[in-house]
């Protein structure tokens, strides 16, 4: 007969394999994938445990680089909006620090594609998952499925009342710095335009935009809600001025609304901020294209990585650490959507 034949069990993942061998996941990575910085003593061991557990290295990255280690997914609602574009960038760095490759889904906000695309990254074999759930709700039973199957964290946005791991921004203070900016140079009528209920992040806006306005003793608006689209920033503009007199200021859920806003605004010959304000809210590029450029809430791309990240990868070392739930503190920058421009 031939030689002996050995059967790769399926299930085993790289934390298994880290677990076994006494060494962190980024180190079995490195070992597996012949990366830098690994002695050639602790990559035969790895090796060893891994063949012993039955460890098939994971082929999903190394069709997008040769070299590749082990494959971490993320799943976003829509990869155009400039916000994703830069987490995801940042992302990636940070994996690749320590030896992991990024798969990118794109749910397109769709509960059942969301569903779709995780389902898919756990029978591809991904050893871990960042995802941003489509909906604060509906997407509770595929997010709680998959965090069960595969060490898995929630960023930017959260599914309510779901037992995993989140990092994501201080929504309450990003608002707070919006409002407290506009009214200090002069504005009381300030509205709201940004995300409806459906997602975490546009509950939370609008929960600290009503409570700041509150505490401030602020007339009270119809706001607008929608979704985080240009689009959406024109159709709330053309809304507001049917009702007649505009805003003092314009706090826009996001840039890409904010974006719409201006466009809105200027097409309609009104002039900002002359004569209404607009905040943004994210710190995307899309803040200094637009004219004039765009005084927005700045997130902290690079530290959300980070910690998410090592949320990631303690959640892979460790199944039962305790959950982590990390609120990054934004900036505001301040430019000529809120302060007219210097004269000469």
């Amino acid at each position: 007969m031939g030689g002996r034949v050995v059967v790769k069990k399926a299930s085993v993942t790289l934390h298994e394999v880290a677990a076994a061998a006494g060494v962190s996941i980024a180190t079995v990575s490195r070992a597996l994938n012949g990366k830098d910085r690994v002695s050639g003593r602790t990559a035969e061991h790895v090796a060893e445990v891994a063949e012993r557990l039955g460890y098939r290295v994971n082929l999903i990255g190394r069709g997008l680089r040769a070299g590749s280690g082990a494959t971490i997914g993320v799943v976003v609602p829509v990869i155009s909006n400039p916000f994703y574009g830069e987490l995801i960038h940042r992302l990636e760095d940070h994996l690749q620090r320590r030896g992991f490759d990024l798969v990118i889904a794109d749910s397109h906000g769709e509960v059942d594609r969301e569903r779709d695309r995780l389902r898919m990254l756990v029978e591809r074999r991904v050893e871990g998952i960042f995802v941003v759930p489509s909906d604060a709700e509906l997407s509770y039973d595929a997010v709680a499925d998959t965090a069960r199957r595969v060490p898995l964290v929630q960023l930017d946005r959260r599914v309510i009342d779901l037992s995993a791991d989140f990092v994501g921004v201080d929504n309450d203070a990003g608002i707070d710095l919006a409002v407290d900016h506009v009214t200090s140079r002069g504005a009381s009528r300030v509205v709201l335009v940004s995300g409806n209920d459906v997602t975490s992040v546009g509950r939370e806006r609008r929960a600290a935009f009503e409570t700041t306005v509150r505490e401030r003793s602020l007339p009270r608006e119809d706001n607008i809600f929608g979704e985080y689209l240009l689009s959406f920033g024109e159709r709330a503009v053309e809304e507001l001025l049917a009702r007649g007199p505009l805003p003092d200021a314009i706090i826009a859920g996001d840039d890409l609304v904010a974006a719409g806003a201006i466009a809105a605004l200027k097409r309609a010959g009104r002039s900002v901020p002359s004569d209404v304000q607009v905040t943004g809210f994210d710190g995307t590029m899309l803040a200094d294209v637009c004219e004039p450029r765009l005084t927005t809430v700045v997130q902290p791309f690079d530290e959300l990585a980070r910690e998410a990240t090592e949320a990631l990868v303690r959640r892979m070392e460790d199944p039962e650490a305790p959950y982590v739930l990390r609120r990054l503190a934004p900036s505001l920058r301040v430019a000529e959507s809120t302060t007219p421009a210097a004269t000469h």
